[in-house]
């Protein structure tokens, strides 16, 4: 009789593990739902009143461009243009089509299982494997649209019916800058000057994993040489002029520009011979030194109202402290230990500018800053000196981004669970098949 219980015992253990184990694999497939935030200018910009797409488009608009107003608050500058969708493709003229985010998702569907799913109104899948695209307005501050992200996945997760849902998050450049303030402080303002951010990772209920894909936690230089010389860093890699001159008046106007730029402490300026020069980004006086500052610009004034005009040295000094601001909270610590996974993928077999070199100028203005060591060599003679600048200028990155800049070793927040690089440019390191197989792979694991 003992020995018949006990089979009978053995027995139905062994069905409960089956019954687990089938539990578990239908579980693996039915993935959490996952976001995917594009970088700056990753999203399309469209006039809300007449539906035309002015970001991106071959066709200049005849109404519009992508220049915010010059107002007291910057916070509250807005014009016509509402986000649309992410860029998914982008087709110019007889050029090949070029992928920005679509392969990224038709990788999660066709070898991860997922779906696409809308925002408002999601199925009754949403909950499972359904990806949400965060299209949002590039040009707002990060701030803005990290609330509005909190915003979005709250109502969502209403609508889901489902409080306690978590999402994984692949975001890519500027998109991990929005999404990692969202984690650290949810639906809160910068606090007021003079105070210390604290982080309270309010933000850590909605998230599970998050995937940063080649995003400056450290900044780029290439912002800075944004300000000066035009758009340097968007979705295309290039200033296609007859598709849109991204000009350096454009670029003052837009708040998230200013956050792209080096962390305070990070940017280095060098002088003619390679010496190191100590300078503060966030002090407005040193852009007028250094010829930096678009207002300074004698095209500004022919390109800027009279109130404008009056306007922007408020404007460019809020910005600035802002953006130090923003910086700061990004990398204030806390002992919390939230329950995100963070994981890093981004390139390092690319050189990538990582400063700057400024030089006397015998015209006009009282330095050329320099992005690239070629302008420089032709006045050397010396290779060993041109190769010093080189050693000093770049360093390795995805062209964009660089790996330090990416890793921000101790100033995330959370310790990351792997990083990864690949050999890639920056803005095809959502397209690349390696990182989609590396981001469907982590996304499989369930905490």
């Amino acid at each position: 009789m003992t020995r018949f219980f006990l089979d009978r015992a053995i027995r139905f253990a062994t069905l409960l593990l089956i019954l687990s184990a089938a539990g578990t694999l239908t579980y693996a497939r039915e993935p959490n739902p996952v976001i995917i935030i594009p970088g700056i200018m990753g999203s399309e910009l469209v006039n809300k009143q007449t539906g035309e797409t002015v970001w991106l488009s071959v066709a200049r608009s005849k109404v519009d461009d992508i220049r915010l107003p010059v107002v007291a608050d910057p916070l509250s500058s807005r014009d016509g243009l509402v986000a649309g969708d992410i860029l998914r493709s982008v087709k110019m003229g007889v050029l090949p089509r070029v992928d920005v985010y679509q392969g990224l998702i038709d990788a999660l569907k066709t070898r991860g299982g997922y779906h696409e799913e809308k925002w408002v109104e999601p199925t009754a899948n949403g909950d499972k494997g359904g990806i949400y695209v965060f299209a949002y307005d590039w040009r707002l501050d990060n701030v803005q649209n990290a609330r509005l992200l909190v915003q979005k996945i709250d109502a969502l997760k209403k609508a889901l019916g489902k409080p306690d849902l978590k999402f994984d998050v692949i975001a890519h450049s500027m998109g991990g800058l929005i999404v990692r303030y969202a984690a650290m402080y949810g639906d809160a303002d910068l606090p007021a000057a003079g105070r210390k951010p604290t982080p309270t990772w309010a933000g850590a209920k909605d998230l599970r994993k998050i995937v940063l894909l080649g995003t400056p936690n450290e900044g780029s230089s290439l912002a800075l040489e944004g300000f000066i010389n035009g758009e340097s860093f968007g979705p295309i890699g290039v200033n296609l002029p007859f598709v849109r001159n991204v000009s350096r008046f454009d670029i003052f106007t837009i708040p998230a520009a200013y956050e792209l730029l080096p962390a305070p402490g990070t940017f280095k300026l060098y002088g003619p011979d390679a010496e190191r020069i100590d300078v503060d980004l966030y002090d407005p006086k040193v852009w007028t030194e250094y010829g930096w500052n678009p207002i300074d610009d004698r095209k500004f004034d022919q390109s800027f109202s009279a109130v404008e005009r009056k306007t922007a040295p408020r404007f460019f000094e809020k910005m600035l402290k802002r953006a130090r601001l923003f910086h700061e909270a990004l990398d204030a610590g806390t002992k919390a230990k939230p329950a995100i996974e963070l994981e890093l993928v981004g390139s390092e077999c690319k050189q990538t500018v990582d400063a700057a070199l400024v030089r006397p100028n015998d015209g006009a203005d009282k330095w050329v800053t320099l992005f690239k060591v070629d302008g420089s060599a032709k006045r050397r003679s010396d290779d060993r000196e041109t190769a010093e600048l080189k050693a000093a200028i770049y360093t390795p990155g995805d062209g964009v981004v660089t790996a330090s800049s990416l890793v921000a070793a101790g100033r995330l927040g959370v310790e990351p669970l792997s990083t990864i690089f690949v050999c890639e440019g920056h803005n095809s390191l959502p397209g690349n098949a390696e990182v989609q197989d590396h981001l469907i792979e982590i996304f499989k694991s369930q905490s």
